[in-house]
């Protein structure tokens, strides 16, 4: 027997995080010549760690991209390799940096009620215009610092950003490095209680 659920009245327990992955594809990497490749090359591979936990314990997963850029009609999301979405997991586009340009995103995190877990790209505007968004909406989040890399800015180094950035994101929620939050996410005892 098939059951339709009406999604406006399902909210998962409030201690399920939604792992929040940002603009994982190959175009946004490709052009980002004053970022770090060993601190790329790091995000990404603690953005594929915190994915491959998410996915063992069945938490959702929502990919936000802004849209692929073509003179063509159709043009298709070139995802950076092992990145690609599964059928059961969101994918959403915005216009502007914040995750919260999306008018569905916003109400799939509003519906989920959740903790959300923000990683991927570019620190130092996607994922501190999410931040700050996510902040105003009342919504309980971390900030996987591990699982993003920032770019130079006014001559100052990615990485010196990227930790300044951090510290800003801070202010407005959770910081957490990716294992530390594999840790707290695994643990029942532990479990939606994410600390600074």
């Amino acid at each position: 027997m098939n059951s339709i659920v009406e999604i406006r009245s399902y909210r998962l327990p409030e201690s399920v995080p939604t792992l929040v992955l940002l603009d994982l594809q190959k175009d946004c990497i490709d052009g980002w010549h004053s970022l770090e490749t060993a601190s790329c090359a790091r995000a990404i591979s603690n953005c594929r760690t915190a994915l491959m936990h998410a996915r063992q314990m069945g938490f959702p997963v929502a990919f936000v991209r802004r849209p692929p850029k073509s003179d063509g009609p159709v043009a298709a999301a070139r995802w950076i390799d092992g990145f690609e979405p599964r059928g059961s997991e969101m994918v959403f586009d915005r216009e502007k940096p914040s995750c919260f340009a999306s008018a569905l995103f916003a109400d799939a995190m509003a519906i989920a009620g959740g903790p959300i877990a923000l990683a991927g790209f570019a620190g130092d505007t996607a994922c501190l215009a999410s931040a700050i968004d996510a902040f105003h909406r009342d919504h309980d989040f971390t900030f996987l610092s591990d699982a993003s890399a920032s770019r130079d800015i006014a001559g100052v180094a990615a990485d010196r950003v990227h930790a300044v950035l951090s510290d800003i994101i801070g202010r407005y929620g959770h910081i957490a490095e990716t294992e530390s939050w594999i840790r707290i996410t695994t643990s029942t005892r532990a479990r939606g209680q994410l600390s600074k």
